[in-house]
C-alpha cells in the first residue's frame, strides 16, 4: 500500500489498511476555532466543501494536548473520523496544514487516506526571507508569502528591509530615512502595481505583518544590514557615510548587469555590492545604531535583530571587527538575540548570544565555514543557507529568465533537495544548528507572481530540510521520493493560488 503524499516528510506515517475517511457537504469540525479556520480555508480551496462547525463530537476533532515536543502533532484517520492533536497551537496549526495535503479525489468525491501520523520538527527554526530593498514588495505580497510558507511549516519570516537601494521601514526616531531613501530599487524601474520605484512599511503596515505572521505561527526576523549595504543610509544622514569604494570586481558587475557607479548622496539602482560602509569610529553611528535597533526592537516581538554583517568589503577588517563587537553587544543589551551573516564571525569578540547565518556553499568555500565556527564555539549556533541549494532567486536550469546565477547556478530542485543540513560545516551537528532559511534575493524579483515562480518548488526542498528527519533515516528523504510527494501537490497549490514553477523535474499531478 503506498503511502500519501506530505511535505515536508513527516517523523513517522503509516497507512492503515481501512477504508479512507469520505469528505461531504455534511462534513462537520470540532476543537480549536483557530485550526478550524485554517482548515475549512484550505478544504474549501481544495473541494469546494465547507465543513460545518460542530460542538462536542464532530466527523473531524481538532485539539490541544500538551505533552508533546514543541510544534509536533498526530493525525489518525479512519473510515468514520478524523482526529487531529497539536502538543501547542503550532503544532495542531501544522497538523492541520498536512491534514490538506493528505485530501485527494476518487471516483466518488473527496477522500482522506486512513493513515497515522506522528511528526516533530528537526529544526527549531525553519525560515524564508525575503529581500524587500531591491525591489519593494507591499503587505499584501509579504502577507501573502507568509500563508504560502507556513503551509509547508515555515516558523519565521526574515526581511531584509535595507540595502544599498532603499530604506524599507518607517522608525519615528530616524523619519529621514524613508523621506530621502525609500524611493529607488534595482533598475530604477517602477514595480506592477506600485505608483513609483521603491516604497516603505509605515509602524502600521509592518505591525500587520508581524500579526498576520503570529496568526500563521511565524516571527519575523526584521534586517537591517550594516556597516555595508548602507548607501541608502548615507542619503539621509550623509555625515554617517563613508564615500564609495569602487573595486575591480564591482566594475565587472556594471558592465555585465547595467547601472552606474555608485556615487556619494546619489540613490543607487544598481546591482554591485561591497561598496559601502558606515563611518566605523565616529560616534554618531553608533548613536544612529541605537535609534534604528531599539526602535526595531520596540515593534519586533519576536526574538530576533538581525544586524547585517555580510559582504563589508569597504570597511577594514580591524575595523569590521569593532562595529561588529559594539553592534551586537547594542542588540544583545535590548533584551534581542542578535542574529549576522556569518562574515560577522571574524570578530571573534562578538557578543556570545549572537548567531550566524552560513550562506556560503554546501562545500564551504575558503575560511567560511572558520567564520560560522565562531558562533558554534560561543555556544550560539549557526543558520544554515547553502547559497548553492537553498537561494530562492538562483536562475532554473531552464524556464523564466528570472534569478541570477553567481551561486554556482543554475540550481536544479534537485540541487535544493539533496544537501544534508549536518554535513555542511565540518564537526557541526544537529545540536548546534539552530535551524535552515531559505533566502530570497530580489534583484530581478518584482511582482508576487515571480516570488511564486522562483519559490516553488524549491522552498518545499528548504522546508524538508528545516523539518523532516535527517538523509538516510527515513525512507521519505529521497530525491525519487520527494519529487513524487511534492509533484502530487500540484493540485492543491494551484487551488490555493501559488504560482509554481512547473519544473521538468517534477512528475506533477494535474487533478
Amino acid at each position: 500500500m503506498s503511502l500519501p503524499a506530505v511535505v515536508p516528510a513527516p517523523a513517522s506515517i503509516e497507512a492503515s489498511a481501512g477504508a479512507p475517511f469520505r469528505l461531504t457537504s455534511a462534513t462537520s469540525v470540532s476543537g480549536e476555532l483557530d485550526a478550524a479556520t485554517a482548515l475549512a480555508a484550505i478544504l474549501t480551496a481544495r473541494t469546494g466543501l465547507a465543513p460545518t462547525t460542530a460542538e462536542g463530537s464532530a466527523d473531524i476533532e481538532l485539539r490541544i494536548a500538551d505533552g508533546g515536543a514543541a510544534e509536533s502533532y498526530r493525525i489518525a484517520v479512519d473510515e468514520a473520523s478524523i482526529s487531529v492533536t497539536g502538543a501547542d497551537a503550532a503544532g495542531l496549526f501544522y497538523g492541520v496544514q498536512t491534514l490538506g495535503q493528505l485530501v485527494a479525489r476518487d471516483g466518488e468525491g473527496w477522500i482522506v487516506p486512513a493513515v497515522v501520523i506522528d511528526d516533530t520538527p528537526r529544526f527549531a527554526y525553519r525560515g524564508v526571507m525575503l529581500d524587500v530593498a531591491r525591489h519593494f514588495h507591499g503587505v499584501d505580497t509579504v502577507k501573502g508569502y507568509i500563508d504560502r510558507a507556513s503551509s509547508l511549516k515555515f516558523n519565521a519570516l526574515h526581511l531584509h528591509l535595507t540595502d544599498d537601494q532603499g530604506w524599507r521601514i518607517q522608525l519615528d526616531s530616524r523619519p529621514e530615512l524613508t523621506e530621502k531613501a525609500s524611493g529607488t530599487s534595482v533598475g530604477g524601474d517602477v514595480t506592477e502595481g506600485a505608483e513609483r520605484s521603491g516604497g516603505f512599511y509605515t509602524k502600521d503596515d509592518y505591525r500587520e505583518i508581524v500579526e498576520h505572521a503570529a496568526s500563521r505561527h511565524m516571527i519575523v526576523v526584521p534586517e537591517v544590514d550594516m556597516p555595508g549595504h548602507t548607501h541608502a543610509v548615507g542619503l539621509a544622514y550623509p555625515e554617517l557615510a563613508e564615500d564609495p569604494v569602487i573595486s575591480d570586481h564591482m566594475r565587472d558587475i556594471i558592465r555585465d548587469y547595467g547601472g552606474q557607479e555608485p556615487r556619494p548622496g546619489t540613490p543607487y539602482d544598481g546591482m554591485a555590492v561591497g561598496f559601502s560602509s558606515l563611518k566605523i569610529h565616529d560616534e554618531a553611528t553608533y548613536d544612529f545604531v541605537a535609534d534604528v535597533f531599539g526602535e526595531l526592537a520596540a515593534m519586533t516581538p519576536g526574538p530576533y535583530l538581525h544586524f547585517g554583517g555580510d559582504e563589508s568589503l569597504a570597511t577594514d577588517d580591524e575595523d569590521f571587527a569593532y562595529f561588529v563587537t559594539r553592534v551586537s553587544a547594542l542588540v544583545a543589551d535590548l533584551g534581542k538575540t542578535p542574529v549576522a551573516w556569518h562574515e560577522a564571525g571574524s570578530a571573534k569578540d562578538v557578543a556570545d548570544s549572537t548567531i550566524g547565518q552560513y550562506w556560503g556553499y554546501v562545500r564551504p568555500q575558503e575560511g567560511f565555514a572558520a567564520k560560522a565556527q565562531t558562533f558554534v564555539d560561543n555556544g550560539a549556533g549557526v543558520i544554515l543557507s547553502p547559497a548553492d541549494a537553498i537561494y530562492l532567486d538562483m536562475k532554473y536550469p531552464s524556464g523564466p529568465e528570472l534569478g541570477l546565477t553567481w551561486a554556482n547556478g543554475p540550481t536544479s530542485v534537485k540541487e535544493a533537495y539533496a544537501w544534508e543540513p549536518a554535513d555542511v560545516l565540518p564537526g557541526v551537528d544537529d545540536d548546534a544548528i539552530l535551524g535552515v532559511e531559505a533566502p530570497l534575493w530580489t534583484e530581478t524579483i518584482r511582482t508576487a507572481a515571480d516570488i511564486d515562480t522562483m519559490a516553488f518548488p524549491r522552498a518545499a526542498a528548504a522546508a524538508e530540510a528545516g523539518w523532516s528527519p535527517r538523509t538516510g533515516e527515513s525512507d521519505l528523504r529521497t530525491w525519487e521520493s520527494f519529487r513524487a510527494r511534492v509533484g502530487a501537490l500540484g493540485p492543491l497549490w494551484t487551488s490555493m493560488g501559488i504560482g509554481f514553477h512547473p519544473s521538468e523535474e517534477i512528475p506533477w499531478v494535474t487533478e
